[in-house]
């Protein structure tokens, strides 16, 4: 039922030359003594949910909305190696009913980016990422906390195929993220069909898989994506029941990104829509976000 927050930033801060974003699944980088800086907003909503796999309203709650702002640097180590951090500010609410939404820090991320092997217009990137809950929300709250409160770390490999003529880009990325335990906000929980008299909740791991078709030019880039995220396991909402951390959510989504940087300063945008999902909403999402690209050579 919960939506899952994106927070994808493209951070870019380039030369006076040709500025570019970067995220930690493309295949983008800054170059040395680079950074990037972004500042962005999104918000994704929904008013239908996937209850295990019934899909279904709740008129209790109507439509509810995530927002988020989020300041992403990224720096750059060297013209292969990057390094990229985000923290996101983020505040929940619905429609409907009468449940208060959670605002606050949710978690600072850290990823490394290095492109392992680099041949005419492939390369195999290899990203390693984190992330450690900074704001005192509650996590079984759901639909309407901020986060699982829970600590992260995720390891992606991915391939990109650039032709140079054109710009004509295709990308294609695998990862596994492992999640620790989330400390909730009573001493009693129910979950697999069993209770447990503990405050220790075990998020399940996840996976992910993402193909992107685009074009990347000096000033512009458009493309349009596929992906797919799922938990390796966990159980179901129950009937008429809240999510909690223990689900297993699960979501195909599609969307379209853009960006325009002709210089050092620059715009993105990125619109998102669930196509298929289990235990989460059939969310709409979109980002909007400002780039600035500095360099600290000579």
């Amino acid at each position: 039922m919960k939506t899952s927050l994106n927070c994808l930033i493209i951070a870019s801060l380039l030369t006076p030359l040709a500025a570019q974003a970067q995220m930690p699944h493309d295949a983008i980088y800054m170059g040395k003594k680079q950074v990037c800086i972004a500042g962005m907003y999104g918000s994704s909503s929904w008013s239908q949910y996937w209850e295990n796999t019934l899909k279904r309203e709740n008129f209790n709650i109507g439509t509810q909305t995530t927002q988020s702002v989020t300041l992403m640097p990224a720096i750059g180590i060297s013209k292969r190696v990057n390094v990229i951090l985000s923290l996101p500010y983020v505040w929940t609410s619905t429609s409907a009913g009468n449940l208060m939404g959670q605002h606050g820090v949710q978690d600072l991320s850290a990823w490394l980016k290095v492109k392992a092997v680099q041949v005419g217009g492939f390369s195999l990137n290899a990203i390693v990422g984190g992330s450690i809950p900074l704001g005192s929300y509650v996590p079984n709250f759901l639909p309407m906390s901020i986060g699982l409160q829970c600590r992260t770390f995720t390891g992606r490999l991915l391939v990109n195929y650039r032709e140079p003529r054109t710009g004509l880009y295709v990308t294609a990325h695998g990862s596994y993220g492992w999640r620790s335990n989330s400390k909730i906000d009573q001493d009693v929980y129910q979950a697999n069909d069993k209770v447990y008299n503990v405050n220790q909740v075990p998020v399940p791991n996840t996976y992910d898989a993402a193909l992107r078709l685009g074009v990347l030019r000096r000033g512009w880039q458009t493309e349009v994506w596929a992906e797919r995220t799922s938990c390796l396991n966990g159980d179901n909402i129950r009937r008429n029941d809240m999510p909690f951390p223990t689900n297993n959510m699960q979501a195909t989504s599609v969307g379209w990104y853009g960006k325009v940087q002709p210089h050092n300063i620059g715009l993105n945008a990125r619109v998102g829509y669930v196509v298929d999902g289990l235990n989460m909403g059939q969310s709409t999402s979109y980002m909007v976000g400002l780039l600035y690209q500095i360099s600290f050579k000579k």
